[in-house]
């Protein structure tokens, strides 16, 4: 059997300045080779990519409703993680993990600030609303610096919400902290992408990252489609895959097809103003959380299986967001109903968000795993950490995390479990054992004092 792929892992469809890279089809797979982990059981690619995504939720949980009950492979799901029954094999819920440097510290009240400022950096910010904000690189950002050549983009940092960068968000932090869970460095956060129509531009546009809101504005008012610019280099290559392969391409061409027309139907649609100005996402596109949520998780699973990027974060909103819920019969903020104080309604609302929160990680989990990958799935070659800065929403607490993993890391990581750590086990052992299971290298992470192993 050939060690070497028949088909280059860099093919592009072309046509009329436009390039689409192509999924992984077993025809670039080394001798079209699956390898068994041994260990965990779990399908790994030979020559796939390790993808690593990172999604964070504001306010934490009402976390005696999230607890799972039993630990290991014989347990059984809590309320709020329900929605996660369908893919319980595929996840493992990690409880007893510490944010230590969200705590305050000696800087007084700003838990929702240090909550978001610390997540992926494990850093403690420097208390500030001007212009001297100082925290730390970030996780996603240390593994773009190391493999992220390996990719047209680095990274991908995604979001829900803009944020505001400027000003005093939480009690004398500034909104740069609240906003942003991504750092290039101690002073400069990284913007995220919330548009799904600029993202896919990024994505597909014929001038590539660095194009101009104009320039890309103008390749969609003259094409129909990006794919029929590359229609007939793709019949062209179908006739030298086998059949397996041509169902992949075709699934794959079928799904940007699809994706065009949902935003191009959320821009097309009359979106109101939004009534009030606690709400954190702008009016405009899309019309609902969950839809913006959805196209947002099936742009990423795209550009990972272009391989066009293999590190990313989703931040679904600011720490600290009063965003409401009309789509659950829910008028009253986030935020707000997140200091619940034992009310019986407000906690019932409280854990409808927690529980829709878990309805997306459940989408992100299936997109992930309906991609095929050589006999397996995209699923056991990606790590996806999902969680939040602070634990019960009520307490301000930064121990016992609600996190949530999913994904087999390339045969790494042995998932359906619930995995009990001993309690403050820091969060940034997780990031030292991911950064190395992603091909990276560090000694050190925020407080980490070890490697987690999932195997």
């Amino acid at each position: 059997m050939s060690s070497k792929p028949s088909l280059s892992r860099r093919t592009l469809l072309r046509g009329l300045g436009t390039a689409v890279a192509l999924p992984m089809l077993d025809a670039m797979l080394p001798g079209n080779g699956i390898l068994q982990a041994a260990a965990t059981g779990r399908p790994n690619v030979a020559g796939a990519p390790v993808r690593s995504a990172f999604m964070f939720t504001p306010n934490g949980v009402n976390y005696p409703e999230w607890l799972p009950k039993g630990e290991g492979s014989n347990y059984t799901l809590s309320k709020l993680l329900s929605p996660l029954e369908k893919v319980k094999a595929d996840i493992n819920v990690l409880s007893g993990l510490t944010l230590d440097n969200a705590r305050a510290k000696g800087d007084g009240p700003g838990d929702h600030a240090r909550s978001a400022a610390a997540f992926l950096t494990g850093a403690h910010p420097n208390k500030t609303s001007g212009r001297d904000i100082r925290l730390g690189v970030s996780i996603d950002q240390v593994a773009a610096g190391q493999i992220g050549s390996k990719t047209k983009l680095p990274s991908l940092e995604l979001g829900l919400d803009k944020g505001q960068i400027a000003g005093e968000c939480d009690s004398g932090y500034s909104c740069a902290y609240v906003s942003n869970i991504s750092w290039r460095s101690e002073t400069s956060p990284m913007p995220k992408e919330i548009d799904p129509r600029s993202l896919f531009d990024r994505l597909f546009g014929a001038n590539g990252p660095q194009a101009t809101a104009a320039d890309n504005s103008k390749i969609v008012r003259q094409r129909k489609s990006v794919l029929d610019y590359v229609a007939e280099d793709a019949k062209r290559l179908q006739s030298k895959l086998g059949s397996g392969d041509r169902m992949k391409l075709d699934e794959f061409t079928t799904s940007i097809r699809e994706i065009e027309k949902r935003i191009d139907f959320a821009k097309a649609k009359d979106v109101a103003p939004v009534a009030k100005p606690t709400m954190d996402r702008p009016a405009g596109i899309p019309g609902t959380t969950q839809e913006h949520m959805r196209l947002m998780v099936d742009l990423l699973v795209l550009a990972f299986q272009m391989d066009l990027t293999r590190i990313a974060t989703v931040m679904v909103a600011r720490d600290g967001s009063n965003r409401n819920f009309p789509d659950l019969g829910i008028t009253e903020g986030h935020h707000s109903l997140s200091h619940h104080s034992g009310n019986p309604a407000k906690i019932d609302s409280i854990q409808k968000i927690d529980m829709f929160h878990m309805q997306q990680f459940a989408y992100f989990v299936q997109k992930l795993k309906s991609v095929k990958e050589g006999d397996g799935t995209m699923l056991d070659n990606t790590m996806l950490m999902c969680g939040s800065g602070i634990g019960d929403g009520n307490r301000h607490n930064h121990e016992n995390l609600p996190i949530v993993w999913a994904g087999g890391a390339g045969g790494q990581v042995k998932t359906g479990r619930h995995i009990a750590f001993p309690k403050n086990t820091p969060l940034c052992n997780l990031y030292l054992s991911m950064l190395t299971m992603a091909g990276g290298k560090a000694d050190r992470f925020g407080d980490s004092d070890g490697l987690i192993k999932m195997g």
